[in-house]
């Protein structure tokens, strides 16, 4: 199953360069690196990074990950945390995410 990090670019640019991250700011404060499902990721993008430009969504395989735990966030709602440094070896692909008309534009998740 894959799971999703919403990288502002600059994050993105490190974690490419260093091959390690620690994860966004937030991720930083809370100590563990936030995911969203397929079913969360739009409303994660529409809650904390709406207006925000130069994004990359990145795809990780969850099967893969020690470390990760799903914890209830949202309304109770069951979110991935990864409580260990991302690796790019972790990322299965990673994209754009433009905006068109104020919304982000996933496209197919898979």
């Amino acid at each position: 199953m894959l799971i999703y990090k919403i990288f502002r670019d600059a994050e993105w640019a490190h974690l490419a360069d260093a091959g390690v991250t620690k994860g966004a700011p937030i991720d930083l404060a809370d100590g563990y690196i936030h995911f969203s499902s397929a079913q969360t990721v739009e409303k994660t993008a529409a809650l904390y990074f709406a207006d925000i430009k130069d994004l990359v969504l990145v795809a990780v395989e969850a099967d893969n990950l020690d470390a990760l735990k799903w914890e209830p966030s949202r309304g109770g709602e069951l979110f991935p945390h990864l409580f260990r440094d991302l690796t790019l070896a972790d990322v299965v692909w990673s994209r754009p995410l433009p905006i068109v008309n104020g919304v982000h534009q996933f496209g197919d998740l898979a």
